[in-house]
């Protein structure tokens, strides 16, 4: 199973530092998701990372990023929209629709199926689905290695996703909550739950 860590959606002080730490620390897969910004601020923090990991960061916006800094790819929002035009290389959607997936998983090297359980980064975001629907899709074939969980995912959640077959986790709100971005400079305890996450996915 793999695991995603998906940034948090503002930009902060420490943020450099700490995802060069998760990085250090076995991060392979991190979605730079900063929607609605600047793409100044982005350009600002990569610059700020060692360019060895550059290849494990997937860009939710400003696309162009992905070719200047040679990323790994790019993230789009949705199931069916085009790719960005002349785009070569490789890309991962987000999906809200069961109906939809199937179609997606054709277009994406991987699939984030969102709200599979109510948010912790966006608290007003629900579950969009029932145990029993995606206990259903498992069995379609619709929920496969190539989707991944999105939404509610934590070390008691992750066993969900494994029993479904999910192909990975996607983890937000979980580990950014462990650090208090205007109160908060020693980030050890944030780490330290990433260790953990890891050691669930296995």
């Amino acid at each position: 199973m793999k695991l995603v860590v998906m940034t948090k959606p503002t930009f902060y002080v420490e943020e450099d530092k700490i995802l060069a730490t998760l990085f250090d620390e076995g991060m392979d897969n991190l979605h730079l998701y900063k929607p609605n910004s600047s793409p100044m601020y982005a350009e600002r923090l990569l610059r700020l990372l060692p360019e060895d990991y550059y290849r494990k960061i997937t860009v939710h916006e400003h696309y162009y990023l992905k070719n200047e800094y040679g990323l790994a790819g790019i993230h789009i929002e949705s199931p069916d929209a085009p790719l960005p035009d002349k785009y070569k290389g490789k890309f991962s959607r987000t999906c809200m629709d069961l109906s939809l997936l199937k179609a997606a998983k054709k277009k994406a090297e991987y699939v984030f199926l969102k709200y599979i359980l109510d948010s912790q980064s966006e608290p007003e975001a629900k579950s969009s689905f029932t145990i029993n629907e995606l206990e259903a899709a498992a069995k379609q074939g619709l929920i496969d290695k190539h989707v991944y969980a999105l939404g509610g995912m934590n070390l008691d959640t992750i066993r969900i996703a494994k029993d479904l077959g999910f192909g990975g986790v996607v983890i937000c709100g979980d580990l950014w909550n462990r650090f208090d971005i205007l109160n908060q400079q020693d980030y050890k305890e944030l780490v330290n739950h990433f260790q953990t996450i890891r050691k669930a996915i296995g």
